[in-house]
């Protein structure tokens, strides 16, 4: 069992300490206390915030209060985060937000795809953004027995989307020995109200999901195999593998620049810590950006990294005019000016 723990430890990067890369104008956001687990930014500037996530094995700050969605205005002098409010009708009581997407119509209608775990289920909730009134109108929860363990989506229309599965089993036990065994059972599923197929498979855990500004191109973090896969879609929406890029990091959530095509992610340098609840050794936090993935030799920079005493645990980083917003699964969320 020596080689599997061993196994183990390597995919977690339970070794790693963090070198320190300052960014001088960041501040924590006000009324984030219990994550930022995924960002989404539009382009006027509105960016979606999910927050509160309970997931198997990882701590919550406040485990009996429901998750909600947070709005922020980076067009604003000093912007600050509202929580957006929700339809009635909606089950709000075991919101559990995990990874988001947001999609804009043709008539201008923008959709907020949220993955919610109620009750330790995956479900797809899909949102109306009115933002006369900042509120989320809720239009119908998705289902699918393909649906299993969903981490993130991606829209590719205004019901349809790729989503990651993290895990093939659901059951926390179950999850952490299929980590321990190494197995490839993780997929990436496309769904629309027409047509559900799994359409790439063999990850060890499927994360981050995002797709290139020429909508060519869908990017898959798989978390515990440290790497981004590069997937071509296709006219029926399957996917085909281009390439990987392997990083030195767990890759959390990925974003997309749309001005320039570059890849931001949050990750996790140490997975090991996340498990550990232990104060005095929490967390670090890490953001890549990634240029010209497609190219042969990718850049890669080290933006920011911190040893968790300002961050904990993160998740995603995304760009707007010279803003970066930087979120954890269950800390707060940093606002900094680049």
């Amino acid at each position: 069992s020596g080689s599997i723990a061993g196994f183990c430890l390597n995919r977690l990067n339970a070794t790693r300490e963090v070198d320190p890369v300052a960014l001088p104008n960041c501040h924590l956001i006000k009324g984030i206390e219990t994550g930022s687990e995924d960002i989404d930014i539009l382009p006027n500037g509105l960016a979606f915030i999910s927050s509160g996530l309970k997931y198997p094995g990882l701590k919550s700050f406040a485990p009996d209060k429901p998750g909600e969605i947070f709005l922020m205005d980076l067009n604003e002098k000093k912007p600050k985060a509202s929580e957006l409010r929700i339809s009635r009708g909606f089950d709000l009581g075991s919101f559990n937000p995990h990874g988001i997407s947001t999609y804009i119509d043709k008539d201008d209608t923008v959709y907020l795809f949220v993955v919610n775990h109620p009750h330790q289920k995956s479900t797809v909730e899909l949102f109306k953004f009115m933002e006369d009134d900042n509120s989320l109108v809720h239009l119908k929860t998705i289902r699918h027995d393909l649906l299993t363990s969903v981490n993130d989506v991606v829209a590719v229309g205004p019901d349809s989307f790729y989503a990651t599965n993290d895990h093939y089993f659901s059951d926390f036990i179950l999850m952490f020995l299929e980590m321990y065994l190494g197995l490839t059972w993780s997929n990436v599923v496309y769904y629309s109200p027409k047509e559900v197929k799994e359409v790439a498979a063999g990850f060890y855990s499927a994360n981050g999901i995002n797709i290139s500004p020429d909508k060519k191109y869908i990017y898959i973090a798989d978390i515990l195999d440290h790497n981004v896969h590069v997937m071509e879609k296709h006219a029926d929406w399957n996917l085909t593998h281009v390439k990987t890029l392997q990083l030195d990091t767990l890759a959390d959530n990925l974003s997309v620049d749309p001005d320039t095509g570059d890849i931001w992610t949050g990750c996790h340098p140490n997975g090991m810590k996340l498990f550990y609840d232990d104060p005095d050794n929490p967390p670090a936090s890490e953001v890549l950006r990634i240029q010209n993935i497609l190219a042969e030799q990718p850049t890669v920079t080290r933006v920011y990294a911190e040893n968790g005493s300002v961050l904990q645990g993160t998740s995603v980083a995304t760009v707007y005019d010279g803003k970066l917003l930087i979120g954890t699964v269950f800390h707060r969320a940093l606002y900094c000016e680049l």
